[in-house]
C-alpha cells in the first residue's frame, strides 16, 4: 500500500486492502512496515499509540469481521514514554496473539547510498516472537531482523514453518538484497517466508523499494508482486515443509555441540 502523511487515510487504504484480500479467500492477511506512519524519525513520536487505541482496535476489529488471522504490518507504538516499532498480531476472533517490537534498528550509513537511524527515535525490542494459529506455528520479524539468521533459526527451532516479515527497504539495499535475503532466510530454515513492505512513492520522505514477496522452503519465490500497490498471493504447504525438510535434512543434520 501507499503510505502517506495522513493516518486516517491509510487506515482506510488498509482496510480496502484487507477486504480485497480476504475476498479472494486469503486466511492470513499481512500489512506492511509502518503501513500507517511515513518512515521517517519526523513522525514516529507523532503517529505513535499506546496499545489498544485507534489502530489497534482496528486491526481487531477487520480480523474479526473477516474471520482471517491479521498480521498488522508495524506501526509506531509508545509504551512508558519510549516509542517502538511494533507488529500485532489477532486471530480469527480479534484477540491479539502476538506482538513483536522489532528487535535490530535500521541504524546505516551506506557511502553514495542512504543514511537512516532508527534510533535517534526507536528503542529496541528484546524477544524473538512466534505465534501460535489453526495452522501451526508462525515466526514474526520486522525489516532490519532479516538480516540477522539467528534469529530465525531460533523461530524455527521452537516450531514455526511459515516467518512472516513486514519490512520497507530502501532502493539501496532493496535491489541488492531484499530478495536474496528472504529466499536465505527460508532456505537456511526450510520455511515460507512472506516480505510485506510498503508500496514505492516518491513523494514521501523515505522511498520504499517494494516487491513484497513470498519464498517457499525450497527457496523459490511462490508470490511476488512489484513496486505498485497491490495485494500478492501464495499457497502455504505445511506438509511441503515437512517433505522438504525430510528429503533434505538440514535442520536433523545441525551440529549444535559444535557450532
Amino acid at each position: 500500500m501507499n503510505v502517506i502523511a495522513a493516518k486516517e487515510a491509510n487506515i482506510k487504504k488498509a482496510e480496502s486492502l484487507i477486504n480485497e484480500a480476504a475476498m479472494a479467500g486469503s486466511e492470513i492477511v499481512v500489512l506492511p512496515e509502518m503501513w500507517n506512519c511515513p518512515y521517517s524519525n519526523d513522525f514516529f513520536g507523532q503517529y505513535s499509540e499506546v496499545e489498544g487505541e485507534a489502530t489497534y482496535e482496528f486491526l481487531s476489529k477487520m480480523a474479526k469481521s473477516l474471520n482471517i488471522y491479521l498480521v498488522g504490518g508495524s506501526i509506531p507504538e509508545i509504551d512508558n514514554g519510549k516509542v517502538y516499532n511494533t507488529s500485532y498480531s489477532f486471530d480469527r476472533n480479534g484477540k491479539l496473539i502476538g506482538k513483536h517490537r522489532k528487535i535490530h534498528l535500521f541504524d546505516i550509513d551506506i557511502e553514495a547510498g542512504i543514511r537512516f537511524m532508527e534510533s535517534e527515535t526507536l528503542t529496541a525490542g528484546n524477544q524473538s516472537t512466534v505465534i501460535n494459529t489453526e495452522f501451526g506455528r508462525i515466526g514474526i520479524g520486522i525489516c532490519f531482523d532479516i538480516r540477522f539468521p539467528e534469529l530465525f533459526r531460533k523461530m524455527t527451532l521452537a516450531g514455526a514453518k511459515l516467518i512472516i516479515l513486514p519490512g520497507a527497504f530502501n532502493m539501496t539495499t532493496g535491489p541488492a538484497h531484499w530478495e536474496l535475503t528472504i529466499r536465505a532466510r527460508a532456505l537456511d530454515n526450510q520455511v515460507y517466508f512472506a516480505a510485506c513492505s510498503p508500496a514505492r512513492s516518491m513523494e514521501g520522505p523515505y522511498v520504499a523499494f517494494g516487491n513484497s514477496c513470498i519464498s517457499n522452503p525450497w527457496g523459490e519465490l511462490c508470490g511476488k508482486t512489484d513496486a505498485n500497490e497491490s495485494n500478492v498471493y501464495a499457497d502455504i504447504d505445511f506438509e511441503y515443509v515437512d517433505k522438504i525438510r525430510n528429503q533434505l535434512p538440514l535442520l536433523k543434520a545441525r551440529k549444535p555441540d559444535v557450532y
